[in-house]
């Protein structure tokens, strides 16, 4: 009898809502509506203003039609205007499109068709690729020019100015959180470097939860100062908006991420948090130390992409910057494991300290699971530090799926895990580490050789900074290694010398059998592009 009572409980209004990151600016402009919420340069807002501001932007959208799953684009760096978005487009119903601000116009035209926007937002900075993309566009957008007063220049290329459009709005617009958790609140495209991008669509449940486990994952207290190093147009700043929000922080806007004006903004605002890439990291350690005076205390950052050599590791230490690493995909919302540290770690030398931070870890809070399969059978590979597999994710924070896509949907979500593609093993101790992507893996003369293997033992070396190994053609072996070095400023070395510190770390057959000394490309996220990288070892084979 009991039984039968507890299952038909009903749920009602009174004991259900729907899950949506939108209500946490409503709390903080409630609870603390005088605390700063955004700076940028001399601009600074409150969370009643912020919150006054998304909703005129919600109601001024509404009020031109714009409505439930109907897609708005912006092309912004981390600016107000950018954050305000995040909290404004979807409170009327709408799916947020954040535009990557370096891609070229025909990709980004590619983006407005396949989503179909009808509002694009844009700074005046991008006017030029803007207007290019608008040309290969044939559907009606309206297009509203962002007028930061940090930025003097461009042009305008819409029919209005975003602040005049935030004053057609009401400032008291009766929004409602949607009545399903799992409708759309963004849509994001993947870089596409091997064909279309695919664009990967989040719902608020997930949003939601991933901006909590941010929380969670980081211990992060009230009040944060947030430094946005990390792009906001990338994962949705890994849900980050939203988590500033909840905990009523600072968000302290950058429009490029600069050594010096990551450090006057640290220095004037007392920054607390910040995340990105190892080349932002990496950038902050090597930048000259007069630009870091008059900084105190720690400042907790967070490392995602490549894991951090050695060397970042023990040179944001020395500046103050405690690194932890976390890895993700678009498809998971961001970083969906961490490197969870422990206390027995803190008394190991630097370079070991270095390799079990460097690993990807362990799920991160609210996400249900993390595994390495095989990709064939779909059974867990044994927890030997040896075994690869592929990376794979279930639960709440997992993409809804690619949008007009269900045949790459279905591949995704083969056997109830979404596929990574990143080639792992399990340590003893339940941490994966991420060996390769499936396709960056080298089989020279039926050996398998980790790029990331080789790329770990480069950045070893005193000289370099930054290092990518990719498969080179050979006639002999099929694939050789061949790495691109970026030094360190002042610093010099010789192929030999780096060819004599491989075979001192590894297997000769993993040595790179070329050495190419030049700035590598990246991604605006900071990612280092290897399919360009790739192009270049093909060209470099030809020609020797």
């Amino acid at each position: 009898m009991t039984a039968a009572y507890l299952q038909n409980l009903d749920r009602t209004a009174a004991n259900h809502a729907p899950l949506s990151p939108l209500t946490f600016i409503e709390r903080a402009a409630a609870v603390y509506p005088n605390r700063t919420s955004v700076v940028n340069g001399a601009q600074r807002f409150t969370w009643a203003e912020t919150y006054a501001r998304t909703r005129r932007l919600a109601s001024a959208l509404a009020r031109r039609g714009i409505g439930k799953n109907d897609t708005v684009a912006i092309m912004c760096p981390n600016t107000p205007a950018m954050y305000e978005a995040h909290f404004g487009v979807p409170m009327c119903g709408a799916v947020l499109n954040s535009l990557n601000t370096r891609l070229d116009a025909e990709t980004i035209a590619f983006m407005l068709r396949h989503g179909e926007a009808k509002v694009l937002i844009t700074d005046r900075e991008f006017s030029a690729t803007m207007k290019a993309a608008l040309a290969l566009v044939d559907q009606p957008i309206l297009v509203i020019d962002i007028d930061d007063p940090e930025y003097d220049g461009g042009a305008d290329i819409g029919s209005i100015r975003y602040e005049a459009f935030l004053a057609e709005g009401d400032p008291a617009y009766a929004w409602q959180p949607p009545a399903d958790e799992w409708d759309a609140i963004s849509l994001l495209y993947t870089s596409g470097t091997t064909g279309d991008p695919k664009g990967v669509v989040y719902h608020h449940r997930g949003a939601t939860l991933n901006a909590i486990s941010n929380i969670l994952n980081w211990g992060m207290p009230h009040f944060p100062v947030y430094l946005w190093t990390l792009p906001m147009f990338h994962c949705d700043g890994w849900c980050y908006p939203w988590t500033i929000a909840e905990r009523a922080g600072i968000n302290v806007c950058l429009r490029r991420v600069e050594a010096k004006a990551c450090f006057d903004a640290i220095c004037a605002n007392g920054v607390t948090h910040m995340c990105g890439a190892p080349i932002v990291y990496a950038m902050l350690v090597n930048a000259p130390e007069n630009l870091r005076a008059g900084i105190t205390g720690t400042i907790q950052g967070q490392v995602a992409g490549a894991a951090p050599p050695a060397a970042i590791i023990e040179g944001a230490e020395r500046i103050g910057i405690n690194l932890t690493h976390v890895y993700g995909l678009t498809e998971v919302y961001g970083p969906a494991t961490v490197c969870a540290k422990q206390d027995e770690w803190e008394h190991l030398p630097i370079d070991r300290r270095a390799e079990r931070n460097g690993r990807q870890g362990v799920r991160t809070p609210l996400q249900e699971a993390v595994t390495v399969r095989d990709p064939e059978t779909m059974q867990e590979v044994p927890w030997d530090g040896e075994t690869m597999g592929e990376i794979m994710f279930r639960g709440n924070i997992t993409m809804k799926g690619y949008l007009k896509n269900p045949a790459a949907t279905d591949k995704a979500f083969a056997g109830g895990w979404f596929h990574t593609g990143d080639l792992a093993v399990t340590h003893p101790d339940g941490y994966i580490k991420i060996k390769d992507r499936s396709k960056d893996i080298i089989i020279s003369g039926g050996e398998n050789i980790s790029s990331i293997e080789v790329e770990d033992v480069l950045f070893r070396h005193p000289a370099v900074m930054n290092a990518a190994v990719v498969a080179q053609p050979d006639e002999k072996w099929g694939e050789t290694p061949c790495a691109f070095i970026e030094l360190r400023p002042g610093a010099k070395v010789t192929p030999d010398d780096l060819t004599t510190f491989c075979r001192e770390h590894m297997a000769r057959f993993k040595v790179p059998k070329t050495f190419i000394f030049r700035e590598l490309p990246k991604t605006s996220t900071g990612k280092i592009q290897k399919f360009v990288l790739r192009d270049l070892a093909r060209s470099a084979s030809a020609i020797e």
